[in-house]
């Protein structure tokens, strides 16, 4: 039997949502404990090279490793900053525009991957979908996973955000009503437009929509921000991250009076990402 090693990887993080030079502890320490065989097969070595260096991208370090297994995944995290500078997530007004910084619909496309596999379910959706638009989907879905929200977060300072929250396990409605429930002012977060990764959108309604992807329950896995921001700041917003990055955010909504809860219009504009497929790119 393969004996087993364990690389611990420690990440220092910068604290992404506040300046540098405001800041009394600069860093989160967040340990990770990662178990795999002596002998490193190649998925592993790849899976353990592509961690390093997305380690070395948010400027951490893989401390150290040993030969006795891990029983527990330890994790610790601190930081502090200067409240002046620290932004709320609360701070929302009437007026504000809502933004997204990823497209919706990774869960969609990596399970219509696994169906390639299994004739059953691939039959429910063979007759919206082509086989490439699938693997395009899941490469979609992988690159928009890798992606830091960096940008997007050091970018909330210079834009005057309001408030933010990344959309994850929940679903952009759940964390959009999680966002809206704790605001100080009386306000609602009415979205209107969905961008999603292309040909997911046909595949959830040809399910019935089993996900819940246009009802804005589908789980995303390291989605995007949904920031509130003024709304004379939010194009120019979205110009500077695509300026940096080369990826599209959204202008999805709009926050208007109302009871601190948030919801889809009955027909949202749905965006397909990218509008237009191009030979040899992704987006």
């Amino acid at each position: 039997m393969n004996s087993v090693c364990s690389s611990v990887v420690t990440t220092e993080i910068d604290l992404h949502l506040t300046p540098a030079s405001k800041v009394k502890t600069t860093t989160y320490r967040h340990i990770v404990s990662v178990g795999c065989r002596k002998r490193k097969r190649q998925p592993e070595r790849k899976c353990l090279t592509s961690m390093a260096s997305t380690v070395e991208e948010v400027h951490g370090t893989v401390e150290a490793s040993t030969s006795e297994g891990v029983r527990r995944l330890p994790g610790r995290h601190h930081g502090a900053c200067y409240a002046i500078e620290n932004i709320r997530p609360d701070n929302s007004v009437v007026g504000d525009v809502l933004v997204l910084t990823k497209p919706l619909g990774t869960q969609v496309a990596v399970n219509a991957y696994q169906w390639l596999d299994q004739p059953e379910r691939w039959n429910r959706v063979k007759l919206v979908v082509s086989e490439d638009d699938v693997r395009k989907a899941y490469q979609r879905a992988m690159f928009s996973m890798a992606r830091l929200n960096r940008t997007a977060a050091r970018l909330m300072h210079k834009y005057n955000a309001h408030g933010a929250t990344d959309v994850t396990g929940f679903g952009l409605l759940g964390h959009a009503n999680n966002l809206a429930r704790v605001q100080k002012q009386e306000v609602g977060f009415v979205i209107h437009n969905l961008p999603v990764i292309a040909k997911m959108a046909a595949i959830s309604k040809a399910c019935g929509n089993l996900f819940g992807l246009l009802q804005g329950t589908s789980a995303e896995t390291s989605g995007g921000l949904l920031i509130a921001l003024p709304r004379e700041q939010a194009a120019a917003f979205c110009k500077d991250i695509e300026k940096q990055e080369g990826y599209q955010s959204w202008i999805i909504g709009i926050v208007e009076k109302g009871n601190r809860t948030a919801r889809i219009i009955d027909k949202p504009r749905v965006i397909e990402v990218p509008a237009k497929d191009r030979d040899g790119e992704l987006w």
